[in-house]
Parts: structure tokens; C-alpha cells; sequence
């Protein structure tokens, strides 16, 4: 089953910049750690602790600071030291941000320590990715943690491995991959090529974005001959610090990587004025993101400007997206009183030899707080709207089965399986119950 393609566009730009020296160390005499972490619709949750107050951050090789943009949750408790306000700039349509600078803060990821840490605190309260990827995340991190070690991700058993520069020796094998890194404002670059249908292997430049969970994005470009040619449908892409990006999908006949060649690809080509400010660095065509990521156990070592792959149990996997037409979000939780069989057993004598067990069943009740999924928006001409879904429809069941029990992710993973398959779904609207069915559906075939 494919997982949900969520799109964290969390990428933003500064208008002033930090100038902190700052540092992550392993604990004298350590030269490693290990790291486990979360992956949730192909992007990475590790631990973080700021200033003392754990919380979770998304690893975003496509950020050079740190922000912090889920403040509420921690502001009665979250330290922001020498603080000073400015504007934040991401993707998306809206205005600027306002955000709190911060410096010489401590932050500790695994063992590793940085007590002279900088970062962003984004205050505005609408700013909440929690419902699209279905658990809160508190922040984003990327540059500053990667260019202190070598940081091996490894997407298969869930870990990040960090070592010492000084204790690493690249270790090559048959089936694995050195690039270049291009570090350009503390982003890392990779240049590879797409053939989009014309059999022709156009050179891209990339940006290496672990924090956009879509496989692959491009940004048109006549000159360059980047253009959309095949069939596409509009869709929503995501969301960034700045509103909703959309764009149009599509696939391509594949992209190459070194000596891998991955094939048929989904692409996005984001809308122009979206991702506009982003075409200020010279020689980018787009992004990298997770869904092809995960495909690999990658080295990063920024301290040579190189990344190793090494291709894993995900790396055949079908590329797919959503056939439904629907986006759900979690919208909340709701109270569940739940009936919690409690058998006692009593226990009587007959004679000496023989012992009489009479099992008594208590009813116990117990209360757990369940999530509710909510449609956010239905796609236009898609087979949900031909079914009559609407936005703020709560899905229920699903294929008999009720999504008070499933995370997000799994939930939207029946959006992305095969063409004809049919979903059947109970909503509730208005406060009454109504049954839907509903054929999946390529836009592309």
C-alpha cells in the first residue's frame, strides 16, 4: 500500500540572516549516536529538546535554521532567549510571517548538544501542520545539525546514525553511489537528469528536500525545455509557511541519479507564483523530495560536499498518487466511551481433590480519546465529487472499517491504491449518517 502524499512545504526564506558560530558535540569520548525516528508520509520526526522541553521536529535538509512553528503548544514553557521580531517568507500566496529570532539556545538531539543554538519562533496561531500529517510537529531543523557530523539516514530500520567527521571513512560497495553535493545558502544541491517523454536526459540542479514528502518536483522552464508534456490533473501540493500551493501532476519516463535510473516518477509542477521568490537561486529546476528519498540508506557528509546511496527495500516500490479526488485532515479528537471485558474468576471447593471455577464477566467501561478525519477539500470532475462527498464531510468507515482506529496515514493510503477498486464510505453530515461509494480513478489514464 502506497503511503499518503502529504506535502510539508516548510522551505522558507529570511530577511535577516544569523550569524551564530554554533555547534553540535558528541559527549567527550563518543564519536557516534544513534537516532531513532518516525517516518510519516516519507518525511523524518526525531526528538528534539529546546531548552530543555522535548519536542518533535521534522529533519528538513531543505532548511538552513531552525524554526519553530507549533509555538502554543509550548509557549508556556518553551524559553525563547534574546529574541528579536522579524519576517519570515515561505510558499504559498500569503503575506509575510512575523517570527521572534532567537539565539543561544540549547538544543540536544540524541547525545549530541549545541548550546549556542539559533532559531525562529513563528507565533501565527494558523500555522498548523499537525492535521495534515495526523501528529503534532513542533519544528523543522536541517543545515545546522547536518554540517557538524556525518549523518547516516537509514529509512529502512528507522535510525540516524551521526558521526565525527575526524572517526569517518567513507565506505564504498558494489551497489552504492557517491554524488557530488553543490552547498548553496546551506542547502545542498545534487544535479541529475529527467527524461520527461522526448527520450532526451535534461541535466536539472535539485534541491535535496527531505521535508517535501512528493517524489519529485520541477519547475517549468522553456529554455531549459523543463515543460510539462504529459497528460497532468491539478492538484493541491501541499502547504507552506505563506498558505496552499497547487500545481499540476504527472509522471515522467524517469530520473537518473548516478547509476540508478528510477522509472515513471510522479512529478509536481508547482504553480509559478507560488514557488516564485525560489527561482532567485540561480540554477535550480526543483526539489527532491522524500518519496524518493526514502528509497535509498543515504551517507550525508557536507564537511567533503558528498552523498552516498545505497538503494533499499522500498526502491522498487510503485510510484502512485491519490485516485480518489479527496483530502482529509485530522479536524481533532473525540471522547469514546469503550466497553473494557474485565472477567474475574471465583473460586470454590467441592472435595479435596477437585476445585470448581465459576469465571464472572464485569462490565468495564473506559474512556479514549479518538481521532476525527475530516474532508478538507474535493478535487474538481474527481470521483468523489461525482459521489457527492463535500468538504466537512467526517469519514467514519471506511470498506466497513472505522478510521477511529486508523492513523491518517493509513486512512489516505486507500486513495492510492489500483484504478477500479471501489471505496465505500459512511460520513457523517450535518449530524447524520450517509453512505457513499466511490470507483478509484486515474486522472492520467
Amino acid at each position: 500500500m502506497q503511503s499518503a502524499k502529504i506535502t510539508l512545504l516548510l522551505i522558507f526564506a529570511l530577511f535577516q540572516s544569523l550569524y551564530s558560530q554554533s555547534i553540535y558535540k558528541l559527549p567527550e569520548g563518543e564519536t557516534s549516536d544513534k537516532i531513532r525516528f518516525e517516518l510519516i508520509n516519507n518525511v523524518i520526526l526525531i526528538p528534539v529538546e529546546v531548552n530543555g522541553l522535548e519536542l518533535t521536529f521534522l529533519l528538513d535538509t531543505g532548511v538552513s535554521k531552525p524554526i519553530v512553528f507549533n509555538f502554543l503548544k509550548a509557549a508556556d514553557s518553551l524559553q525563547i532567549l534574546n529574541a528579536e521580531k522579524i519576517k519570515v517568507r515561505g510558499l504559498g500566496n500569503g503575506n509575510d510571517l512575523e517570527a521572534l529570532r532567537s539565539s543561544h539556545n540549547t538544543f540536544k538531539i540524541g547525545e549530541a548538544v549545541n548550546s549556542d543554538q539559533a532559531f525562529y519562533a513563528v507565533f501565527d496561531p494558523e500555522l498548523n501542520f499537525a492535521p495534515k500529517i495526523g501528529i503534532p510537529i513542533d519544528g523543522i531543523i536541517g543545515y545546522d545539525f547536518f554540517k557538524d557530523f556525518i549523518i547516516e539516514i537509514n529509512y529502512n530500520r528507522k535510525f540516524i546514525k551521526i558521526k565525527r567527521p575526524s572517526e569517518y571513512k567513507l565506505r564504498m560497495c558494489r551497489r552504492c553511489q557517491v554524488l557530488d553535493l553543490n552547498l548553496e545558502n546551506n542547502r545542498p544541491y545534487v544535479l541529475s537528469y529527467v527524461d520527461i517523454g522526448a527520450n532526451k536526459n535534461i541535466p536539472v540542479n535539485l534541491l535535496l528536500d527531505s521535508g517535501n514528502s512528493d517524489a519529485l518536483w520541477l519547475f517549468e522552464d522553456k529554455v531549459n525545455n523543463i515543460q510539462l508534456k504529459q497528460k497532468s490533473f491539478i492538484d493541491y501540493l501541499g502547504t507552506g509557511l505563506n498558505g496552499s500551493v497547487y500545481g499540476r501532476r504527472s509522471k515522467i519516463k524517469k530520473i537518473t541519479l548516478g547509476m540508478f535510473d528510477i522509472e515513471q516518477p510522479t512529478v509536481a509542477f508547482p504553480d509559478t507564483l507560488a514557488v516564485n521568490f525560489m527561482r532567485s537561486y540561480e540554477g535550480r529546476n526543483g526539489s527532491l523530495g522524500g518519496e524518493i528519498l526514502k528509497r535509498f540508506n543515504s551517507v550525508f557528509d557536507y564537511s567533503n560536499s558528498r552523498l552516498m546511496l545505497k538503494p533499499n527495500s522500498y526502491y522498487k516500490d510503485k510510484f502512485s498518487y491519490n485516485k480518489s479526488g479527496i483530502l482529509v485532515e485530522n479536524s481533532g479528537v473525540r471522547l469514546v466511551m469503550e466497553l473494557n471485558a474485565k472477567q474475574n474468576s471465583a473460586v470454590s471447593y467441592k472435595d479435596e481433590k477437585s476445585i470448581n471455577i465459576n469465571s464472572i464477566i464485569k462490565p468495564n467501561y473506559k474512556y479514549n480519546l479518538k481521532p476525527v478525519y475530516t474532508i478538507y477539500e474535493v478535487l474538481p470532475n474527481s470521483p468523489a465529487e461525482k459521489a457527492g462527498l463535500l468538504r466537512g464531510d467526517e469519514i467514519v468507515y471506511i470498506n466497513n472499517r472505522s478510521t477511529q482506529d486508523m492513523t491518517l496515514e493509513k486512512l489516505t493510503g486507500y486513495f492510492y491504491k489500483d484504478s477500479g477498486e471501489e471505496l465505500k464510505f459512511v460520513v457523517i453530515r450535518n449530524g447524520i449518517e450517509r453512505k457513499f461509494a466511490i470507483t478509484l480513478e486515474s486522472p492520467l489514464e
